[in-house]
């Protein structure tokens, strides 16, 4: 547990919030001090993560269902978030889905296309929407969440699982940086994270098989240095760094999380 508390008087977005990485992010964001606003699908979902978020001394969370690729979804979060705080100064776009499952080639082309709007478009929208905000407050801070699967594919027997999902990870890695570019004038830095195996409800798939044998297998597959899978926690504490005034200077860059898996475009 964190005993920082470098986000004092700050207001953070964080999608897809609800369990996992995006979470983790909201409670350790919380725990630094900043307000927090989650969103995810299931308003049940929400009202149940914003319950255990004030159970663990959170006090200033909010949190409204969104559908996050819907345009008029997007706004009620902005419109929600400055109506309970008045600001916005940390954005994190954690949001993301895999529903193509084979080889690229047999993705069909409506999945290929909710899995850009999804992973790619909607940070991109939500970003156009919290930038006025953040100039009005002199500046503020940007983070995606993308994948080690951005820079390098699974081993053969795991890689038709997440090929796709990797190809709209690798576009977040250029908008992060274009981004950087393009509001550096604002001081509003944009950054990502990029999280490898991490034991959460999406990437059960992939390690879960046989219990801990599932996981060793995974984890000796992916040849993880450091000898096991992540957790949500780790990331988490990534994300509160590059939202942090520790990291003014950094901009445009991507944290692999990974357990020492060397992966680099």
């Amino acid at each position: 547990m964190s005993n920082c508390h470098r986000l004092e008087g700050k207001v953070a977005i964080v999608t897809a919030a609800t369990k996992g990485i995006g979470l983790a992010i909201a409670e350790r964001l919380g725990r630094e001090g900043a307000a927090v606003v989650i969103c995810s699908r299931n308003q049940k979902n929400v009202d149940d993560a914003v319950n255990y978020l004030r159970s663990q001394g959170i006090a200033r969370v909010e949190g409204i269902a969104c559908h996050i690729a819907n345009s008029e979804h997007q706004r009620k979060l902005i419109d929600f978030t400055i109506e309970k705080f008045n600001k916005i100064d940390i954005l994190i776009n954690n949001h993301g889905i895999n529903p193509a499952f084979g080889h690229i080639l047999e993705v069909d082309d409506k999945v290929w296309d909710k899995l850009f709007e999804v992973n790619v478009k909607a940070g991109w929208q939500l970003t156009k929407l919290v930038h006025p905000h953040m100039v009005k407050n002199g500046g503020g801070n940007i983070v995606f969440n993308t994948s080690q699967s951005a820079y390098k594919s699974p081993p053969h027997r795991f890689i038709e699982g997440i090929a796709a999902y990797g190809v709209t990870k690798t576009t977040l890695l250029g908008l992060t940086q274009a981004l950087a570019h393009g509001l550096a004038k604002d001081n509003i830095r944009v950054n990502a994270i990029a999280p490898g195996v991490i034991k959460t409800k999406m990437s059960e798939v992939l390690w879960s098989g046989n219990g801990d044998e599932g996981e060793k297998e995974m984890v000796d597959a992916m040849e993880v240095p450091l000898g096991r899978l992540g957790v949500p926690e780790e990331c988490a504490g990534a994300v509160a760094f590059l939202v942090s005034d520790d990291a003014k200077y950094i901009t445009g860059e991507t944290i692999l999380i990974a357990g020492g898996v060397h992966a680099r475009l």
